[in-house]
């Protein structure tokens, strides 16, 4: 790690901040078990003075500008704040708190002034237009040509070759959008986790339920002291058990409603004008920009180039699903019918029949499955298809500080013995914790003063809790969202490259493909023996239950397809609007649905009240790049399966070169096919789905 600065931090208090020395720690992770909130601030503003005064030698450096002095100094600057901001930021995802909040409210426009102030930096841009204007002709090798024109793009993007006017205008849409974002965020944790429970005291409501949900349900409970009761949330674990498996129509209705209208209630935490403003000022800054509307201005810097490719792609799909999921919906109202049922199907009774016609079509009960997927075993399974296909190994820690008491710790060793990195792994979902599942890092790989910088990964996710007599059993769902975050977290400890902007620095529509690609192998028959053992008796799961989820793959593709579509659509509509003005969100969503004839027995996965991918994170205009990244991973994972050997350590090793360690050195397209040979084909993906 670079040395860090001290500028004026004389207090004893600031001293002792862990932030503002080397963290002494093995392999540098951060001190964890040291860190205050109080800690926070004063980190942020020490980091922000250091950077500036970094950005300030740059600036009056006065020898002639060129890329060690200008675009290698700003590449490496900024190393305090850096470290601040993934421990903070990604804290306050996994494990906020009222400061913790308040401590973000706090930043956001610090933050976002300090960026700004960078990013409009005349005497800044044009020492970089300077080195971007020479540079094939100054001796420099193809990646310092990439890093000075990657820089010279972002400057240009983020508005510095606006006039002092629209600067100004910039900074106040920068700086309000930021704290949108983060109101967006609290609102939609406070509607998932405080906002409603499902609270049951009548053993006959649990009818249909697995011992196994209703044991967690009382557990619940018990944590929120309703002892004898048995509790349901809208975290997912505990939301999708109950409507797949409650015979009780109406409480089925009721929590599904809760989850579906999460943001739209008109209390404190209604999202509804702040998303309408998020909107507004979205389309006002492309504009500002120079862009049509807000997804020309992120598609561009995407694989797909222009909104019109994104669109095309997705109406390809959209109509090979829509009738895929028609289909479906005249098989469960044919039980509905069946069974005496006097109602059409609704959303909230998808999951219910989907289950039954799982069972009667493919013989296959969720609850067959989930003994032989205890989280120990499916975690001990991803492990070993890395180390078949890639020879590191996963050694666990325990001496290493952890942000909280179920967090596992795993030193990732090399084939060679050499260390690799640290991977952090959080499982359960709590009160302070965002829904979802995601992989991000406390440090990222690269090199500092000439010296390797290891990876300190962490995936996060929201699985089923163990009970007092049941480890953690994961369904099918979570086994494979499990292997698919472990491929983000491959993608980030295999990263190489000398500079921090090109150093697994890919296209949107490029990021999931390592994530996807990993899911590939969770499935296949030779890696369930491996991993997928009974959990009391150690037995691997028989033959036939893997005949039968080979024989299930495509069910309910078309209802996973149409509804993941459906969003995908819907965010590029709300950032394909034009002109800023005053929106009605639920009538826009509804046109938008309409217009696409979206049936009325599905929802969008997310609805726009509770789109946090759009609104809260870093996919706007990009929540369609899961199913174009699904294109590249099923075409590359039918590479290992043509070859006979999903193991083939050639192909891994060409897969790891190209598309993860080396994947930022070169367009997404060109890293692809530098691995595959060829360009990817959307035919194995229409397979797969079932939709062709």
């Amino acid at each position: 790690m670079a040395m860090l600065l001290f500028t004026g931090c004389n207090s004893e208090k600031t001293r002792d901040n862990p932030f503002l020395t080397e963290f002494q720690t093995p392999f540098q992770v951060p001190p964890f078990d040291k860190i205050d909130t109080t800690d926070y601030m004063p980190a942020f503003l020490e980091g922000i003075k250091q950077h500036d005064l970094e950005i300030n030698a740059i600036i009056d450096n006065t020898a002639s500008p060129d890329f060690e002095n200008t675009i290698l100094a700003f590449d490496k600057s900024g190393n305090l704040l850096t470290r601040v901001s993934k421990v903070f930021y990604n804290l306050n995802e996994a494990e906020t708190n009222d400061e913790m909040q308040a401590i973000a409210r706090k930043l956001s426009p610090i933050m976002s002034k300090h960026s700004d102030d960078i990013a409009l930096n005349e005497k800044l841009f044009a020492k970089i237009r300077t080195v971007y204007e020479k540079r094939h002709e100054s001796g420099l090798d193809s990646q310092q040509v990439r890093v000075v024109e990657k820089y010279f793009r972002d400057f240009e993007r983020q508005g510095a070759t606006l006039t002092p006017e629209k600067k100004d205008q910039l900074r106040k849409l920068n700086e309000e959008l930021s704290m949108l974002s983060l109101t967006f965020g609290e609102n939609l944790l406070a509607e998932t986790n405080e906002n409603y429970t499902l609270v049951i005291s009548d053993k006959k409501d649990l009818e249909g339920l697995p011992q196994g949900v209703i044991d967690g349900a009382a557990e619940t409970a018990k944590e929120k002291e309703m002892e004898g009761k048995w509790v349901f949330t809208l975290s997912k674990p505990s939301l999708i058990p109950f409507i797949q498996y409650a015979k009780n129509r109406d409480l089925r209705e009721q929590i599904y409603r809760a989850y579906f209208m999460r943001g739209n209630n008109g209390n404190k935490n209604d999202n509804k004008e702040t998303i309408a403003k998020i909107v507004q000022l979205r389309v006002e800054k492309a504009k500002l920009l120079g862009f049509e509307n807000y997804a020309a201005y992120v598609v561009d810097e995407n694989m797909a180039k222009t909104p019109a490719n994104v669109n095309n792609f997705l109406a390809k799909l959209w109509t090979a699903a829509l009738p895929v999921a028609n289909k479906e919906v005249v098989e469960m109202q044919k039980i509905i019918d069946r069974e005496g049922g006097k109602f059409k199907l609704q959303p909230w009774d998808w999951w219910y029949y989907a289950e039954i016609i799982r069972k009667e079509k493919y013989d296959l009960d969720e609850n067959e499955l989930k003994p032989y997927f205890s989280l120990s075993n499916v975690r001990d399974g991803m492990f070993l298809v890395a180390n078949k296909l890639y020879g590191i190994t996963f050694t666990q820690r325990t001496d290493l500080p952890v942000f909280q008491k179920d967090v596992e710790t795993y030193e990732v060793i090399e084939a060679d013995g050499t260390h690799l990195g640290v991977l952090y792994l959080d499982y359960y979902p709590r009160d302070g914790k965002r829904g979802g599942a995601w992989c991000t890092d406390f440090q990222s790989a690269g090199w500092e003063n000439g010296k390797k910088v290891d990876p300190v990964v962490s995936i996060t996710c929201n699985f089923t809790k163990p009970t007092s007599d049941t480890p953690s059993l994961l369904s099918w769902d979570e086994t494979t969202t499990l292997f698919h975050e472990f491929g983000h977290a491959l993608h980030g400890l295999f990263t190489e490259g000398k500079y921090t902007r090109t150093a697994g620095n890919v296209p949107r529509d490029y990021v999931e493909m390592p994530s996807q690609i990993n899911e590939n192998w969770a499935g296949e028959p030779v890696v369930l023996k491996s991993y997928a053992k009974h959990y009391k008796t150690g037995e691997a799961i028989p033959d036939n239950l893997i005949a039968k989820i080979e024989n299930s793959a495509l069910f309910n593709q078309g209802f996973e397809t149409v509804e993941y579509l459906a969003a995908s659509i819907l965010d590029m509509d709300y950032h394909k609007i034009t002109e800023p003005g005053d929106i009605d969100l639920l009538k826009f969503e509804s046109d938008a649905m309409n217009k696409i004839g979206l049936i009325s027995e599905i929802i969008p996965r997310y609805r726009t009240t509770y789109f946090a991918h759009i609104f809260g994170g870093g996919y706007a205009a990009g929540y369609y790049v899961y199913i174009w990244a699904a294109v590249l991973d099923t075409d590359a994972f039918d590479a290992f399966k043509s070859s006979g050997d999903i193991y083939n350590k050639d192909l891994a090793a060409k897969f790891r070169k190209y598309c993860l360690a080396e994947s930022g050195d070169d367009e997404g397209m060109v890293q692809y096919r530098k691995f595959r040979g060829q360009d990817p084909s959307i035919e194995p993906l229409l397979k797969r789905r079932g939709l062709k």
